[in-house]
């Protein structure tokens, strides 16, 4: 037979889907997710039980931790001594486990996330409790399997004498499942298991008088009432945890924040990072200096604030901008007949009663057996004792132990197991004294033996144990809550004027898309003027906002995307530094431009609306408040077309009238009240029928007849007409033309096009851009003022082979107080 012929084809998808879920079903079932009925993984169970079998209990003395991932290696976990060793860690950390089951000696780590010593370094030994989760597992309580090399057996799930899923909690992942069980208060969930007994058919409500919610190692406080019924419901929910803090007074006035109790799995040195992060970077206003003073008595860290700090208003801040509160997420999955399943409060109290109801009876039958052996033996005894003159003379008279039992059973009726005891029989045992203990221990056996067979005759018997059994844990090992619950979720609300020093300051943004912040103090020190502006050669500021640190500003980009900008987060400069690139201050792709910049005090101002002008001459308006966010990413502002973009953005009244100018010369004017105010991302209305080569290039807010319209095409001609001539019409149509382009050969061109226009009712300074990159300054006064379709006048020099293609007002402080 050659080669090839002892393989058969198959499909890469069957054999790997088929190699995949073999792998998925070994981790679901034997590494990440615990049983529901002892809350263990296999590699904790293994490892409970590998120092239970080696005598490594609470009344005996420490030893090596790697002797005990040895055994667990070589008898039962055949992975990597890192995993069982990280296993042993998490079951000593007191952080972590509400009741730890492993009681460690040397450094177990710390709540810093400091890694525990190597294993050939620490010590461990059973925890007192860990002996009530192994308490009568050599009764016959659980099933036990062959390990991996069949060389000897380990449990398949351990007697959990207390509800251990619930009181320690467990994290897991695996592939396709994943685990999140908070730890609990031991009395409520032996309690909740004691009401479950006595009232199988009772309620989540009346069960969650009983347990409050997770009880985390960590103290803390628990907000989500909801949440907690949700996860106690269906397995999933949200709660939040929050740090236990208060506000200390110290001497001059000052006031210190004193953290005391932390969230669960919250690393505690990455906290008091973060919250120094926060203070170096000055992203609060106030905090002086933060200290872990954590040690013997406990954690404790201080955030010393500065005078006059708001410390409501900075603890608020922190609560929301660090770990000092975290969103906690229920996922109570457990493995339950071998497969994961997702539960409720009420599905893992029963589980585990089905467990202990098991256990009890499997111990009972066990014991049964042994005391009705005794009881068998006592017998036996009895009867020879009160015969003893006659066996002795028979046992005399036998040739050997064998021929004195067989002569036993026939001649006084007793069984093999009689007999031999009686052979047995020590003589000091034929004293008054020791007879009459037989009779005893054969009386109280007896009375055993009908306890017992009541606990297997009696369900409500056998829930009595299991309560009395419960009840002693619960005396024993039972200790307070230890995190506090709190119905609502408190909503932080962080106040900027508290948390921002407030200061006027200059915002400005160049055409090349640079950004920067500038105090007024250094704006007069440097001379006061905005031509002393700091700009890269060829750049120029388009816009100049005088705002203060606790504004907002609302970015809009030429896509249609907006970013919030809160003013205090832009970077200080000096008025003569460049300023840095706006991407750097907020994502914006590499394809996009900001076309306006809208300074924000109040969103909830009423009647404050946003209008849109679109280069396809859509238009739309929104209220003001729709624009609200606390996202620094971008956010659909307006939903465009294919191929047009934003060309610009203007607050509004809603008692407006918008003017539109297109690039072919024509224009609108309508009301804006005929433009109904729309969601945040809706396309708009059509302002103007353009024609299919033509597109706006200005959008003006107009009332009343007062001012002029200059508009300017490509060339450098202008011109100004009068506001009267444009009347009032409706939107949509084709508008009216506003300029005139000369046409002909020997005609000297005006222009192809219009680059732009604006309302004037005062002399303004234009800055105009050229193709080439070359920049031109014009007074608007340059500009003659004529009729609406008219052909202009030249009021700047554009070289032949040159075009202009941008129009803006140049920037100035009387523009900007106004």
């Amino acid at each position: 037979m050659s080669m090839l012929e002892q393989f058969l084809p198959a499909f890469l998808e069957e054999v790997v889907g088929d190699r995949f879920g073999r792998y998925s079903k070994y981790i679901i079932q034997d590494r990440a997710i615990p049983d529901v009925r002892d809350g263990l993984k296999p590699v904790q169970r293994r490892i409970l039980y590998a120092m239970y079998d080696a005598g490594n209990t609470p009344d005996k003395g420490y030893r090596k931790s790697a002797k005990t991932v040895g055994d667990v290696m070589g008898n039962y976990h055949p992975h990597g001594d890192s995993s069982i060793y990280e296993g042993m860690v998490r079951m000593a950390q007191p952080w972590k486990m509400a009741h730890p089951l492993i009681d460690g000696h040397g450094n177990w780590g710390s709540i810093d996330d400091d890694p525990a010593a190597a294993m050939r370094y620490t010590e461990a030994r059973l925890s007192p409790i860990a002996m009530e989760l192994l308490r009568d597992i050599e009764k016959r309580t659980v099933l036990f399997k062959d390990n991996f090399d069949n060389t000897t057996k380990e449990p398949v799930v351990l007697p959990s004498r207390y509800p251990n899923l619930l009181v320690n909690g467990v994290s897991g992942i695996s592939s396709g499942f994943a685990t999140e069980i908070p730890p609990h208060n031991l009395r409520e969930v032996i309690d909740a298991c004691k009401a479950l007994m006595d009232k199988p058919d009772i309620g989540l409500d009346e069960l969650m008088t009983i347990v409050k919610g997770p009880d985390f190692p960590t103290g803390g406080l628990i907000m989500g009432e909801d949440g907690i019924r949700d996860a106690y419901q269906t397995g999933k929910g949200r709660i939040y945890h929050r740090s236990k803090t208060e506000i200390e007074e110290l001497k001059g006035g000052r006031q210190q924040i004193v953290i005391t109790e932390i969230p669960f799995q919250v690393v505690k040195s990455r906290l008091v990072t973060a919250m120094e992060n926060i203070r170096i970077e000055k992203k609060v206003e106030g905090i002086a200096e933060v200290r872990d003073e954590s040690g013997r008595n406990g954690l404790r860290i201080v955030v010393e604030l500065k005078k006059e700090a708001d410390a409501p208003g900075i603890l608020a801040y922190l609560l929301k901008k660090t770990d000092l509160q975290v969103a906690y997420n229920f996922n109570m999955v457990a493995i339950v007949n071998k497969a994961p399943q997702q539960l409720g409060l009420i599905a893992i109290l029963n589980a585990y009663v089905a467990h202990q109801k098991e256990v009890v009876t499997l111990r009972s039958r066990y014991e049964l057996e042994k005391a009705e052996d005794r009881a068998h033996v006592l017998e036996g005894l009895a009867k020879a004792l009160n015969l003893l003159d006659e066996v002795i003379a028979t046992i005399k008279a036998s040739k050997n132990r064998q021929d004195a039992q067989n002569n036993l059973v026939a001649k006084f009726a007793f069984t093999e197991r009689q007999a031999d005891a009686i052979l047995t029989l020590q003589l000091y045992r034929l004293t008054n004294l020791e007879i009459t203990s037989i009779e005893k221990e054969l009386k109280d056996i007896q009375k055993r033996i009908a306890y017992l067979r009541s606990i297997l005759d009696s369900e409500k018997k056998l829930l009595g144990v299991i309560k009395d059994e419960l009840t002693e844990i619960r005396e024993k090992f039972g200790i307070d809550r230890r995190a506090d619950i709190k119905g609502e979720v408190e909503e932080l609300k962080v106040n900027l004027e508290v948390i921002v020093a407030s200061e006027d300051v200059f915002v400005t943004l160049s055409q090349d898309g640079y950004i920067k912040r500038t105090s007024k103090l250094s704006f007069t020190r440097s001379g006061g003027e905005l031509t002393s502006a700091g700009v890269k050669e060829g750049d120029v500021i388009r816009t100049l906002l005088d705002v203060n640190t606790i504004d907002q500003l609302l970015l809009f980009t030429r896509k249609g995307q907006y970013y919030q900008l809160p003013v205090h987060l832009i970077p200080e400069f000096k008025w003569k530094d460049t300023g840095t690139a706006v991407v750097n201050v907020v994502p914006l792709p590499k394809d996009d431009s900001i076309v306006s910049v809208m300074p924000v005090k109040d969103f909830e101002t009423p009647g404050r609306s946003l209008v849109f002008v679109t280069k396809r001459g859509q238009v739309k308006r929104t209220e003001l408040k729709d624009y609200k966010s606390t996202r620094s990413t971008a956010i659909a502002a307006v939903k465009l077309a294919d191929g047009d973009e934003v060309l610009r953005v203007m607050p509004s009244d809603n008692a407006m009238e918008l003017l539109l100018i297109t690039k072919n010369g024509m224009s609108i004017r309508f009301a804006e009240s005929d433009v109904n105010a729309m969601g945040r991302v809706a396309a708009g209305v059509r302002g103007i029928a353009l024609r299919e080569d033509d597109e706006i290039v200005a959008a003006e807010m107009v009332s009343g007849d007062e001012g002029e319209i200059l508009v300017m095409t490509d060339l450098g001609f202008a011109k100004r007409s009068l506001l009267l001539d444009y009347p009032m019409q409706g939107r949509g149509g084709k508008g009216i033309a506003t300029f005139e382009f000369k046409e002909g050969k020997r005609v000297r061109s005006n222009g192809e096009r219009l680059i732009g226009g604006l309302l004037c009712k005062e002399e303004r300074e234009l800055v105009l851009l050229a193709a080439s990159g070359a920049a031109f300054e014009a007074a608007t006064e340059k500009a003659p003022i004529e009729d609406r379709k008219s052909t202009g006048r030249a009021i700047v020099a554009v070289d032949k082979k040159d075009t202009l293609v941008t129009l803006f007002v140049r920037a100035d402080l009387q523009q900007v107080t106004e």
